[in-house]
């Protein structure tokens, strides 16, 4: 059987990399982001199709359900697109960049998901079940200082997650959620610290062995191809060095 799997925030990272993995397994893919250029460089090179939308709004998002449905049946949705902006404290962060991690991380995750059930729910053969995965973060299960609203708007996403769940029992239908800790990626601190290259690269200054967006591909694939009755709730991917959002070893892993 062709599996469809749409991956959204495909134009670098973690999505990229889920994108990438997903088609070198046979999967067909639908590649949705902002970047236009990037998507097509993307399906230029590994032979996949492409939507050019913001999961912020809620146009995009109807027309990427109406280009799916004259596509064809899909059977998987990985919800990726997210990040965060800045680390300041509850006090002093600014309220527009909670609004934009609220809009992005909760509420586009809800705009395509619920544009996207329908179809999900017209793919599904005998024997088989949809899945749906959140990508959301350690920082929705573990709060710490310099989370604030990125905490706030991803322990919002996993409860989202967990109510879709309930929800959709009874459904084959699976709901599942990837929570990666450090992953190295070429934009996510970037963003995150907006622009300053020199903090950003600080975050993984002397951490042995830091994820990097493949392993949380290989994570996502591998959570959506087991078997259609085993659903994967929730997995927490960190590097060894990291103990917690808040207790990460730099330097050398020494046996005590």
């Amino acid at each position: 059987m062709n599996r469809r799997v749409v991956v959204t925030g495909a134009s670098s990272g973690i999505g990229e990399a889920t994108a990438r993995r997903f088609a070198a397994n046979g999967w067909q893919v639908v590649a949705v982001a902002r970047r236009e250029e990037r998507l097509a460089a993307l399906a230029a090179d590994i032979g996949i199709d492409t939507f050019v939308a913001d999961v912020t709004r809620q146009d995009d998002v109807d027309a990427l359900a109406a280009y799916l449905r004259e596509l064809g049946p899909i059977h998987a949705l990985v919800n990726n697109a997210g990040g965060a902006l800045g680390v300041a404290s509850v006090e002093e962060s600014d309220a527009d960049d909670w609004l934009r991690m609220f809009d992005v991380n909760v509420v586009g995750t809800k705009r395509v998901t619920s544009a996207l059930l329908p179809l999900l729910r017209e793919g599904i053969v005998e024997g088989q079940s949809a899945s749906i995965l959140m990508v959301t973060s350690i920082a929705a299960h573990v709060v710490y200082e310099g989370g604030s609203g990125y905490n706030a708007a991803k322990f919002a996403e996993h409860a989202l997650t967990a109510v879709l769940r309930l929800e959709l029992a009874g459904e084959p239908i699976r709901v599942i959620e990837v929570a990666p800790g450090m992953v190295k990626t070429e934009e996510f601190a970037l963003v995150r610290y907006a622009g300053d290259a020199a903090k950003a690269d600080s975050v993984y200054e002397n951490v042995p062995d830091p994820l990097v967006a493949e392993d949380i591909a290989e994570t996502i694939v591998h959570s959506i191809e087991l078997p259609p009755f085993v659903n994967i709730d929730l997995v927490t991917v960190k590097p060894v060095a990291q103990a917690a959002p808040y207790k990460m070893i730099r330097g050398e892993l020494k046996v005590r």
